[in-house]
């Protein structure tokens, strides 16, 4: 048996998700596992290190799947390049590693890192449009966000909490404890950038954790308000979730 480590970009504008759905092919899993049926020529799962939403893009998303006695045996360039030739243009394996029978590109995943973008020039960018989210939607003017506010806000986030208040998973059984080990918001030419470092992140958390931020940037909501947030654990008292487009999967460490 072997396991093979795939490195993936995609543009999720036109897709239902990463996971594959009953109702639907439309999903980057399900183009992936398509095709590695062609390959392996059974049934084959491909596991993602984790699912990224509808409209949501990734730079260095991280899947693996098994073959079981390849014939005639393939080289990893081999087992990309027919990928590539089968999947649309706007997912693309970047790189086939053969690795471990024990790995797992889940549940070996020891931290992620994403990063929302946000457009707040006086006139949005129409090359960026399905990669940068404009909040609040054309033709509302830029918004001054104090970003020293935010910065203050996003120290409190750090560390080992119950992120229950910002996951949109209402029937979570699951425990919804995450480690946020960093973040950082920079602003780049009209282009707000949040930067998020964690051992993992809940459904709709990092859009949930932007649009909070955004919030206390524009003064709605000041940087104390963290710790009362997390206390509740209550979805009710965040703020509202950012839209998917400005979201990107950018590494996964193992």
């Amino acid at each position: 048996m072997k396991n093979y480590k795939l490195t993936l970009q995609y543009d999720g504008t036109r897709y239902s998700g990463w996971q594959k759905q009953g109702n639907t092919d439309n999903t980057i899993q399900a183009k992936l596992e398509a095709i590695a049926a062609r390959l392996t020529h059974v049934p084959t799962d491909v596991n993602g290190s984790g699912r990224t939403d509808a409209g949501v893009h990734a730079l260095g998303q991280i899947a693996n799947f098994k073959w079981k006695n390849p014939s005639p045996e393939w080289s990893c360039e081999e087992i990309c390049a027919f990928f590539n030739k089968a999947l649309p243009m706007d997912i693309r394996v970047i790189q086939v590693e053969e690795t471990s029978e024990r790995f797992h590109a889940r549940l070996n995943a020891a931290s992620k890192h994403y990063r929302y973008i946000l457009d707040n020039q006086n006139v949005p960018d129409v090359f960026e449009r399905r990669y940068a989210a404009r909040i609040p939607a054309d033709p509302s003017p830029r918004v001054t966000y104090d970003i020293d506010a935010m910065n203050r806000a996003a120290l409190l986030l750090l560390g080992e909490h119950d992120f229950k208040s910002f996951c949109d998973n209402k029937h979570m059984k699951k425990s919804t404890v995450r480690t946020i080990e960093n973040i950082t918001i920079t602003h780049n030419d009209g282009m707000l950038l949040f930067d998020f470092y964690g051992n993992g992140f809940l459904y709709h958390m990092v859009r949930i954790l932007t649009g909070t931020l955004l919030e206390i940037g524009n003064g709605s909501r000041q940087p104390e308000d963290i710790p009362a947030i997390l206390a509740a654990k209550s979805r009710q008292k965040a703020g509202f979730t950012a839209p998917a487009q400005g979201l990107f999967l950018v590494e996964v460490s193992y």
